[in-house]
């Protein structure tokens, strides 16, 4: 099996180096690039172009609706879904001002990486002073640079509650105990939504599960990919 991986806003492929080797287990891993584009669906079918015929599909935060949209695109391609500390929500009105005003920044500004008031948000808060988890979630930003955020940041996530019926295949929903930008009901949604869902919650995390809790994290999945693959 192929595993595709859908990384969050202002996250790359890095994301995923604390679960990767275990995960290689079921076959070869792809990362979707989601630098490009300016909207969800955009992503979306960049992401199926440049898939296998048949994968797994794992998507986290943003990487959720993404992975969502992917299924609606080439529902017979994808085995089985796996969405981490995500949503159906439609952004609210405030988020999608305040992220409208940073997309529209000039291009002169300087970008040296989310700010880490930010970054403390998306961690357990007994992580938001742990220097070495905010400044990985930091340098992915750096990497990705001032273009993508400003891209990122201008994108308008839709809500698709009325639309989870859709997703017909296998689905794990994976909730983070301490997430402080996606609440559990959130999870509970997407989990009654989507036929035959099941939900998963790893306590001892905040946002950024697969960085801060990346054993737990695998706990998860492994026993849950293992039954998929038996199938």
């Amino acid at each position: 099996m192929t595993i595709l991986l859908v990384p969050g806003y202002m996250a790359d492929d890095t994301l995923w180096d604390d679960v990767a080797g275990p995960l290689e287990r079921f076959g070869p891993l792809l990362h979707a690039d989601l630098r490009h584009d300016p909207t969800i669906e955009a992503m979306a079918a960049r992401a199926v172009a440049d898939a296998p015929e048949r994968f797994i599909l794992v998507g986290f935060s943003m990487g959720g609706y993404v992975a969502r949209e992917i299924v609606r695109l080439a529902p017979e391609r994808v085995q089985a879904l796996v969405l981490v500390a995500t949503s159906s929500r439609a952004d609210p009105p405030s988020l999608r001002q305040s992220r409208a005003t940073v997309g529209k920044a000039a291009p002169s500004v300087a970008f040296s990486g989310l700010s880490k008031t930010a970054i403390a948000t998306s961690l357990h808060p007994k992580q938001a002073g742990n220097e070495v988890l905010v400044e990985r979630v930091r340098a992915m930003g750096v990497r990705l640079g001032g273009e993508v955020f400003r891209r990122q940041s201008a994108i308008v996530r839709s809500g698709d509650r009325e639309r989870l019926s859709e997703v017909r295949c296998p689905t794990l929903v994976i909730a983070a105990g301490h997430d402080r930008l996606r609440s559990r009901e959130e999870s509970e949604e997407l989990r009654e939504g989507i036929p035959g869902a099941e939900l998963a919650l790893v306590e001892d995390s905040g946002h950024m599960l697969p960085i801060e809790a990346p054993q737990a994290l695998l706990d998860v999945m492994l026993p849950w990919l293992e039954r998929v693959e038996a199938v």
